[in-house]
């Protein structure tokens, strides 16, 4: 069907739209995400570890009571979460409409997934499978730890290690947190607490240090 001069001139339109937004994406998948800020990350990291001194005080017998274990743990999680997003929202704003928002939101799309499928992971075990739960600190870890391989495109690519480290601290947990030792605090706090403040220090050496000198 013949479209005429004026429909062809749409359809170009509307091509060239689409070829600006494909060069738009491919810009934002080569540069690096600079949203995650080392202080947060940081703070987010002492957060954990002050969870896991709390622990036993707040919950005395985890195996007995998971709920007030997933409670503390779950919270700490809501509590970093809900600090990375006001942060990025904030980000967004202030850059306004362009490749910056473009930049920020294909960061959030590819951590995302993990905290998905981290909460309906803890949401399965708490409601159907409690005999394995002492497993969760072990996966946990996992699962983070892939949503960090899954953002290295668009972070320095020393972050990988902490990607390393995660999954690490995923085998440690899964091969000692049994028996006696299931839901140490410092299994948390070590793996959580530790792979964020990595993940600090990583952040400030590559893209802050030098704009702070």
């Amino acid at each position: 069907m013949d479209l005429g001069p004026r429909g062809s001139r749409v359809v170009e339109l509307r091509e060239a739209l689409q070829q600006i937004s494909d060069i738009r994406q491919q810009m934002a998948r080569s540069e690096v995400f600079r949203g995650y800020r080392s202080l947060i990350v940081g703070c987010s990291g002492l957060l954990g570890v002050l969870a896991a001194l709390l622990q036993p005080v707040w919950v005395r017998s985890p195996e007995e009571d998971l709920g007030r274990y997933l409670m503390l743990w779950v919270g700490v999680a809501v509590i970093n979460v809900s600090i990375a997003g006001v942060e990025l929202l904030v980000r967004v704003r202030d850059v306004g409409p362009g490749h910056a928002r473009d930049l920020t939101r294909l960061a959030v799309e590819q951590f995302l997934p993990c905290l998905v499928v981290g909460a309906l992971l803890t949401l399965c075990v708490s409601l159907f499978a409690t005999s394995v739960a002492w497993m969760l600190p072990g996966l946990w870890c996992f699962i983070f730890g892939l949503g960090i391989f899954a953002s290295y495109r668009l972070l320095p690519s020393a972050i990988v290690w902490s990607g390393v480290y995660y999954v690490f601290c995923g085998c440690i947990c899964l091969r000692f947190g049994q028996g006696s030792h299931a839901f140490s605090p410092w299994l948390m706090g070590v793996s959580f607490g530790g792979g964020q403040m990595l993940s600090a220090g990583i952040l400030y050496w590559t893209l802050e240090r030098n704009d702070a000198s």
